[in-house]
């Protein structure tokens, strides 16, 4: 019979964290040797306790989950699949740039996390359903050039948000949306305000929907 797959688990929601242990502990052929609440954590366990499989949440204090992967696979120390409630673009590419070999959102049957823990141990690459078609998706049409898309002096979260905006919605609701903290949003606006040389929101929502953003499906974009 094979070795269990050795798993440390990283999140730093203590009641996620608990509940992941609770579902994949004492499961045939998954051996959870330890858990982390934060990145720094994370690399110290993966030091010490060699697991297999990381599984890795993204958003956390101190060094996050996507730069925690990059040193991990950096080492070849273990493989490290990411699950996580962020499905946003800017966070599947970069850790997938990290060198994450799967990633999964919170949410996902048990049985598909503990396949998809198999399946990175084995060596293969696993991502779930919403997230394999958006990376098929990428290959197939491939990515717009910098000179090619409007505002190119924007990353793709500040495009995120920059078409939240456009789409009327505020800062508190975009938050939400993004599973982020206002303040974030805040700043992230008054980023995009400098970048675009814009007077106010207003100034930079009429640009934003006179480049397409925050159309709603079926209807055009009119400037305010």
């Amino acid at each position: 019979m094979a070795d269990p797959v050795r798993v440390l688990l990283v999140d730093d929601h203590p009641i996620f964290l608990d509940g992941l242990l609770t579902a994949l502990g004492g499961l045939p052929g998954i051996d959870v040797v330890g858990t982390a609440a934060d990145g720094e954590t994370a690399l110290l366990a993966v030091g010490e306790l060699r697991p297999d499989v990381v599984l890795m949440d993204l958003a956390m204090p101190g060094i996050g989950g996507v730069e925690a992967t990059r040193r991990i696979t950096a080492r070849g120390d273990a493989a490290v699949l990411v699950l996580t409630m962020h499905a946003d673009d800017e966070s599947v590419y970069a850790a997938i740039r990290a060198g994450a070999a799967g990633y999964l959102l919170k949410g996902a049957a048990r049985d598909d996390v503990t396949r998809s823990v198999a399946a990175v141990a084995a060596g293969e690459a696993v991502f779930g359903t919403e997230i394999a078609q958006r990376v098929l998706r990428f290959f197939a049409e491939g990515p717009r050039s910098a000179s090619t898309r409007p505002f190119p002096e924007l990353t793709p979260r500040e495009m995120e948000i920059l078409d939240l905006v456009a789409h009327g919605l505020g800062n508190q609701a975009i938050a939400r949306r993004l599973s982020v903290a206002p303040k974030t949003v805040r700043n992230t606006v008054s980023t995009i305000l400098g970048k675009l040389h814009a007077a106010d929101r207003g100034e930079a929502v009429a640009r934003a929907r006179a480049a397409g953003l925050g159309q709603l499906p079926g209807r055009p974009a009119t400037a305010t």
